[in-house]
């Protein structure tokens, strides 16, 4: 039995492996680099070694730093994760030199599922269908063009020491080839030090289905179940459930005996997985996958495979690297359905960059931590996460943050209505950028519920991907949090009704009841107007939109122990029901935080008599809702200076002055007195001296 494990990695992987090690009584040691020194799985470890600066090259993948670490430290085992030093030979052949277990297989398993073509052609050999393709050594141009056009277009070049989307190409034409095919080999010989390819049919709506297999050193080989990654992004994934939707008990059995022969063809221990590239055309068939590639590790997406069938697999991954076995064929089965979702760091609107910074408000679902489903009754939410609150996400490491995985016993559906409603109730992040919006609606997307699934999902529905329509919805939501004031002593823990006319009676005299809130959103202000329509039901008008909000429910505390006013507001929307997450902070009482459908957006309150400074700070007064001009102050060529009234507008009964933002000449005037306008027309232009404006 392992003592003393070290942990070779970081973040959510090295927390997991850290918290089944510690449940078995085994002492753990963490690594990590000088920008994780306060990170959670430093904090978590019995011991922590500090192995150097922040960049990977300088402390993560200093293998000999770490096997001299573990051997002063008394660790009888490294864990490697993974990522890093995972799918090293070398490193695990240095551990092996070194007396200590190294928790994965042998180094010549890792050599032999290393490079894509040496791998294609061990699978020939041990009867694993490949995909169509050439595999061979003659890296010459014009032989690889032949050998492409044998095969048939489109096909895919690949690097063979290749990973993560990198040196891959898709040529869909002869004529393309010879370009593509030199592109591909700088960025193999860039990133990998091999710019040596191997080239493969392209298959046509494929699917990436891949089978969990397990070894032990007795040879035994056993499989738990498959996983569908198809949902990716580049090549990286980005949901991943199982068992895979559309699956048939001999399809299963094809594809898992074939994952198992792989597996024994390197002699193969530990845990791997068997990646399968599948025709998703039609109904999955016995003669549709193609091996694609072997991850000699454990994967990102393991969660979902524990979830269905309630194994640890990090324990026994463990129990096997001290020469334990692996159970009996029959002992391993699925139950319900597991679906993972990667929170990633990023901005899916600016182009998926990463997002850095401090998570100074940050919240997950409250549910199972590293923990599995073990077969439970009806829906459980785990969460693997890598940060907490108050931690910083960094620029040297994978921007993923947390994995949120629900798995219901019943059907894959409830499975995706529990996801989808821990992003709503329960993901808060800011003011670090996430992709919990674009996740949530990709779950909720039509063809994703129904199972129409192929590795190009994302790509073809990227712009309805990111355009998911809460901007409006969310300015109605602020509205109604603004006229729910806090008030000393009140505090309310339960979803109940809330008269908000308690607090702003907005009574009026032969007229309905009406109140305004301004506010600003990504530096546009608006205006909204809130009018009750029934005893839990309000109609917000913001601009030109008009929204009814039925049933409406607040809960929340305010100012409690976080010094926050905070809480949930439920109601329904064109008949669906809506849950929205607010928040505002002691320190910053003028501004509402909200997070609608995984969106998280903020809204600084605008001062009545500041509602001009909504013109950007800029060139352009715009008009901050629509209205009519009831006067114009200036014309063109004039002389103006900071706060002078150049405009006025009538919008919602009010008047509003709209001065300049600063010193300036009108360059350009577009309205006059009785011109109507919408929101964010441009009225007035500043140039910014006599000079540029007469230019």
């Amino acid at each position: 039995m392992i003592k003393t494990l070290l942990i070779a990695n970081r973040g959510e992987i090295a927390r997991r492996v850290m918290r089944t090690a510690q449940r078995m009584g085994i002492r753990t040691i963490a690594v990590y680099s000088e920008a994780d020194a306060d990170a959670p799985h430093v904090r978590e470890a019995d011991e922590a070694v500090l192995l150097g600066p922040p960049a990977a090259s300088e402390s993560y993948l200093l293998g000999g730093k770490i096997i001299e670490a573990a051997k002063r430290l008394g660790a009888d085992a490294i864990h490697p994760g993974y990522g890093f030093l995972s799918e090293n030979a070398d490193f695990a052949e240095a551990c092996a030199e070194n007396d200590i277990i190294f928790v994965g297989p042998p180094a010549s398993a890792i050599r032999a599922m290393g490079l894509k073509d040496k791998a294609k052609a061990l699978m020939e050999e041990a009867g694993v269908p490949v995909t169509p393709g050439y595999h061979g050594d003659n890296q010459d141009p014009e032989l690889l063009a032949e050998a492409a056009a044998t095969i048939g277009f489109p096909v895919l070049i690949k690097a063979v020491a290749g990973g993560g989307g990198k040196g891959m190409r898709k040529v869909e034409s002869a004529g393309d080839f010879a370009a593509a095919l030199d592109s591909c080999k700088r960025e193999a010989a860039k990133s990998f030090g091999d710019d040596r390819v191997l080239i493969e049919k392209f298959i046509t709506n494929p699917r990436h289905i891949e089978v969990q297999v397990f070894g032990d050193q007795r040879g035994r080989v056993v499989h738990f179940y498959e996983r569908d990654c198809s949902l990716q992004r580049r090549h990286q994934k980005v949901i991943e459930e199982a068992p895979a939707p559309g699956m048939t008990p001999n399809v299963r059995q094809a594809m898992c005996s074939a994952a198992i022969n792989a597996a024994k063809a390197v002699g193969y221990v530990g845990a791997g997985t068997v990646e399968f590239i599948v025709d998703g055309s039609g109904e999955l068939r016995e003669d549709g996958f193609y091996f694609m590639e072997m991850n000699t590790r454990l994967q990102v997406e393991h969660p979902v495979t524990e979830m269905i069938t309630g194994f640890d697999l990090v324990e026994l991954q463990l129990k096997v690297a001290a020469g334990g076995s692996v159970p009996e064929q029959d002992a391993i089965r699925a139950n319900g359905h597991a679906i993972e979702a990667r929170l990633y760091a990023e901005d899916p609107k600016g182009g998926f960059l990463p997002s850095i910074g401090v998570l100074e408000e940050f919240g997950l679902p409250e549910g199972l931590r590293f923990a599995l489903a073990a077969h439970p009754e009806g829906s459980v939410v785990r969460v693997d996460s890598a940060v907490q609150r108050g931690d910083e996400v960094t620029m040297f490491y994978d921007p993923m943050i947390a994995k949120i995985i629900t798995h219901s016993s019943q059907s894959r559906s409830d499975a995706i209505d529990r996801l989808v409603r821990a992003i709503d109730e329960e993901c808060w992040v800011h003011p670090v950028k996430s992709n919990a919006g674009f996740l949530r609606t990709l779950l909720d997307t039509e063809d994703f519920r129904h199972a129409r699934l192929n590795t190009g999902f994302i790509d073809e529905r990227l712009e309805s991907l990111l355009d998911n329509g809460t901007r409006t919805l969310m300015q109605a939501c602020c509205a109604l949090v603004e006229l729910r004031a806090p008030s000393a002593g009140r505090r309310s823990t339960d979803r109940g009704r809330t008269d908000i006319w308690s607090e702003r009676s907005g009574f009026r005299i032969n007229a309905p009841a009406r109140l305004l809130t301004r506010h600003q959103f990504e530096d546009e202000a608006f205006a909204s107007v809130c009018t009750p329509v029934g005893p839990d039901s309000w109609q917000v008008s913001i601009g030109d939109a008009v929204l009814q909000l039925d049933k409406v429910r607040f809960a929340g505390s305010e100012y409690g122990p976080a010094d926050a006013f905070s809480g949930y507001l439920d109601f329904e929307f064109e008949g669906e029901p809506v849950v929205a997450m607010y928040s505002r902070l002691k320190r910053d009482p003028d501004t509402i935080r909200i997070s609608l459908r995984g969106e998280f957006g903020e809204f600084p309150k605008v001062r009545p008599d500041a509602l001009a400074d909504a013109a950007d700070a800029s060139s352009a007064i715009k008009a901050p809702m629509p209205g009519k001009v009831l006067a114009v102050n200036v014309a063109e060529g004039d002389s103006v200076t900071k706060g002078q009234a150049l405009v006025v507008l009538e919008a919602m009964k009010m008047e509003h002055a709209l001065t300049a933002p600063r010193d300036g000449v009108v360059e350009t005037l577009t309205v006059s007195v009785d011109s109507q306008v919408s929101e964010g027309d441009v009225l007035v232009a500043l140039a910014e001296d006599e000079a540029e404006a007469a230019a």
